[in-house]
């Protein structure tokens, strides 16, 4: 795995719940401040092998990405039952429920 991917990977497990964080800020935090779309298919491609809590990663407006019906609501309820308030459009208030990391990728 190189060192990026792992690094996404360590910081979407350390996510925890009833926060989230968006695609943009964990590839900040991974070190690649323009990787965002590179983080979409880490999650895409590895969700299941490593367990990764996918649902608590919204994109920078705080929306759920998910452009199908079926994951959107999936990942609505998924955030509700951790305690985040999602409004009736799939929106998160980033304000309130933004997951900071105390560290990123020089650690």
């Amino acid at each position: 795995m190189k060192p990026f991917t792992a690094r996404v990977v360590r910081l979407i497990q350390s996510i925890p719940e009833g926060r989230v964080m968006t695609y943009g800020q964990i590839a900040r935090h991974a070190g690649s401040p323009r990787g965002a779309r590179q983080v979409v298919r880490i999650l895409h491609a590895m969700s299941e092998k490593h367990r990764l809590p996918w649902h608590r990663v919204v994109n920078a407006r705080g929306e759920i990405a998910i452009p199908d019906a079926a994951g959107r609501e999936m990942q609505m309820q998924l955030l509700r039952r951790e305690g985040v308030a999602v409004d009736a459009g799939g929106r998160v208030d980033l304000a309130r429920f933004m997951h900071e990391p105390e560290w990123d990728a020089g650690w």
